[in-house]
């Protein structure tokens, strides 16, 4: 089949690497010109070698750095346009709540809440954007909303993002080389921090509407002043970064400080590469060499 000779090209272009090459094809790998930032991130390929390599040259592969692994993050952040808010239910939930709809008198709405609810988290798919340098999330806060109204509560949140290559391969390709694409071994991570509303001038500053409606065109409807719900432009300010860049013996897991996460520059973020960005199968393979 057009995969199996595709593959077959792929083993005798390895195999004809050099030995340093032949060493890091399929790894988990970035690479760090000291020119400039150049990152590519790939997935694990190194069954298929005839010879597969047990010790490597410590330049030649290295697991990616906490500072790296931040730059990866930020591409995350930036292809990413939903993200899971984790709040916690709070006490007195029982009351009723009056919808937040004004362009008509609006009956109250008992809300039918469990005993004992209070204290659990929640984690709840909202719209987000990234519409600033500093990397803090921009979203589009929609008070009727459970995860803002926790937070008007009283409520600590976060927020978590993955990784879900567009273009990732078949499971039956891999199988049939004896590999196998596995979603633990892409990045995700969680972001902690707070919200604060970003005020009328930043707004138009910032462009954040034009920014939101690029990735949400569908928002249009429930932008502030609208007549549905009422809404606010809010930030999300981050204060702790949290990273899991895939299995342990070839990513980064642990703490990313703050200043590491603020501190990557756009070409950085436009620089790196992700595993299945792009339509083409070679991108798993070795065009990152």
């Amino acid at each position: 089949t057009r995969e199996e000779r595709e593959l077959e090209l792929f083993l005798r272009e390895a195999l004809e690497l050099p030995k340093t090459k032949q060493e890091i094809v399929g790894q988990m790998y970035i690479r760090v010109t000291p020119a400039l930032s150049s990152l590519a991130l790939v997935l694990n390929l190194q069954p298929i070698l005839s010879n597969p390599v047990t010790q490597y040259d410590e330049h030649a592969l290295l697991i990616p750095t906490p500072q790296e692994s931040a730059i990866l993050a930020r591409r995350i952040l930036r292809l990413t346009s939903l993200g899971t808010f984790s709040t916690v239910f709070q006490k007195n939930l029982n009351r009723s709540s009056t919808s937040d709809q004004f362009s008509y008198e609006a009956p109250q709405i008992v809300e039918h809440v469990p005993q004992g609810i209070e204290n659990t988290p929640i984690g709840l798919i909202e719209y987000i954007a990234d519409c600033e340098s500093s990397g803090n999330p921009t979203v589009l806060a929609i008070t009727v909303a459970t995860t803002f109204k926790n937070i008007d509560a009283g409520s600590n949140v976060s927020l978590s993002l993955s990784w879900t290559p567009p273009y990732a391969p078949s499971h039956k390709f891999f199988s049939k080389s004896q590999l196998e694409y596995s979603a633990a071994n892409l990045p995700r991570f969680s972001l902690s921090g707070h919200f604060e509303s970003i005020d009328i001038e930043n707004v138009n500053r910032l462009s954040i509407e034009k920014c939101f409606l690029k990735a949400h065109p569908d928002a249009r409807i429930w932008l502030p002043g609208n007549k549905i719900h009422k809404s606010e432009w809010k930030r999300f300010v981050v204060q702790h970064i949290y990273w899991i860049g895939g299995f342990g013996d070839r990513a980064y897991i642990g703490w990313i400080p703050k200043d590491m996460w603020e501190d990557v520059q756009e070409q950085d973020i436009d620089r790196a590469h992700l595993p299945g960005e792009k339509k083409k199968l070679k991108e798993f393979k070795i065009d990152w060499l």
